[in-house]
């Protein structure tokens, strides 16, 4: 019997809105991992409560609106994922463009890295402005992409546990 119909007939022997799994992915395969996730997805769009425990930071990410990470059994981090996500950010951005760069001795952003590939440029800049840093480089260069630097949920968690 796959996973698939495990889950099923679990759920229609309930008649509950509260799901509680601990570490519901561990030990299954990508295909039965997945159709778990859409089991679990499709629960929450009817609106029940999931409350699951794992330590993989990638499904906290894809399925969590809320998150408590609990360290030797205090709470060390707790809130809406993409707020605990914007928390930890550290204005870095990264930016691609066409040509070499030439540092300006005014500039708004802080170069922390430069590579040139084939007249493509990619810098990692920190900057508390980064329309006034896209701004300036456009002044001198066509911008291909500009992606802000957010951490993981896992760098996140990592983070965390060496500071608590």
């Amino acid at each position: 019997m796959c996973l698939f119909e495990i889950f099923g007939k679990v759920t229609n022997f309930t008649n509950t809105n509260y799901y509680l799994f601990d570490e519901p992915f561990s030990g299954f395969d990508p295909v039965n991992a997945n159709l778990l996730k859409q089991e679990i997805l499709a629960l929450r769009e009817k609106g029940a409560t999931i409350i699951f425990s794992t330590h993989n930071m990638e499904s906290v990410e894809e399925l969590c609106d809320e998150i408590s990470l609990i360290n030797q059994s205090k709470v060390v981090l707790q809130g809406n994922v993409a707020q605990v996500r914007a928390t930890f950010k550290k204005q870095i951005y990264t930016v691609v463009f066409e040509g070499i760069y030439s540092p300006s001795p005014i500039s708004c952003f802080e170069c922390l890295s430069s590579q040139l590939s084939n007249g493509i440029a990619t810098l990692r800049i920190r900057t508390e402005s980064p329309n006034d840093a896209l701004k300036e480089i456009l002044k001198d260069y066509k911008i291909i992409s500009f992606s802000e630097e957010v951490p993981s949920m896992n760098e996140i968690f990592i983070n965390a546990i060496k500071t608590s």
